[in-house]
């Protein structure tokens, strides 16, 4: 069922719910959400009147945290760690270190994309969560809505890849690091994308979004990799990190977390199902009409 109807069969108010939502006290898989549109299954939907205040879709969302490490929900915008030439902007990092004292990377999400990132808040913790990355041995799956019918068969990209391909632009060369990317699709949506999955073998800068614009489907709103109009497709670029596993580097404690596609590309997924939102734009369109 909806969300908004969810709520209000809690015996909220259509108002009270709205309320709750965009305050960032009604949480999706442990993610603050403000879609009131999308389809939920109730047992999933958490209701924390105490929770922080937050700009939904704006601000991040600590997910799980003990002494260690934290899972923090990114949201697309922001920084994951400090950027050359742009040191007065914020950072998940910074933001993090000024919430817990201390806060060390793990690994990055690309600025434009939203979801799930390991913040450590040890060093012991930082060097312990880096092993398992290098080893192979923490899941990282994400969600993307590309250009074009993805094949209905999983498939598997392997190459290296290389900081500059020829054109100022990261890709696939001979003599890069080794990448791996195995994708699978999970749904068309409208006549022309297709949301799938991307499950990282290797996590190479970029690695998704160039494997799958070299493949032919490129990420729809990705304004470095994808061709002409399909750069403009959408807020911003439609990736989302949205699964984590790994056993607890201290505890073994095993740990899965996921976190629904985040609320703009929700948005964007039902507008192109619906037909109000093409996947191919206008000035396109009316080119190939002629």
């Amino acid at each position: 069922m909806r969300l908004i109807d969810h709520l209000k069969s809690t015996g909220l108010s259509n108002r009270a719910a709205r309320e709750l939502m965009s305050s960032g006290k009604v949480l999706l898989g442990g993610v603050p959400t403000a879609d009131g549109g999308r389809d939920v299954e109730p047992g999933a939907v958490q209701v924390r009147h105490n929770a922080r205040r937050i700009r939904v879709g704006r601000d991040p969302a600590v997910v799980w945290k003990d002494a260690h490490f934290a899972i923090v929900w990114k949201p697309p915008g922001l920084l994951s760690v400090a950027a050359p030439r742009r040191g007065s902007d914020d950072n998940l990092i910074s933001l993090m270190a000024r919430w817990f004292g201390a806060a060390h990377p793990v690994h990055r999400l690309d600025e434009p994309t939203s979801g799930l990132m390991m913040v450590a808040l040890t060093k012991k913790a930082q060097h312990a969560l880096k092993e398992l990355l290098a080893a192979h041995n923490i899941e990282r799956r994400y969600l993307a809505i590309v250009s074009g019918r993805f094949p209905d068969a999983p498939m598997t990209v392997k190459n290296t890849l290389l900081e500059d391909r020829g054109d100022g632009r990261r890709g696939a060369g001979s003599g890069g690091k080794s990448a791996t990317t195995h994708f699978r699709p999970l749904e068309a949506v409208g006549s022309r994308s297709t949301l799938i999955e991307a499950r990282l073998e290797t996590g190479r800068t970029h690695q998704v979004r160039i494997h799958l614009s070299e493949a032919g489907f490129p990420v729809l709103g990705d304004k470095v990799y994808a061709p002409g109009g399909v750069a403009s497709v959408g807020p911003r670029l439609a990736l989302h990190a949205w699964r984590l596993g790994l056993d607890h580097p201290v505890t073994g404690e095993r740990l899965r977390l996921e976190a629904p596609l985040a609320d703009d590309l929700e948005h964007l997924r039902r507008d192109l199902v619906a037909g109000r939102h093409s996947a191919v734009p206008r000035r396109n369109r009316q080119k190939r009409r002629r």
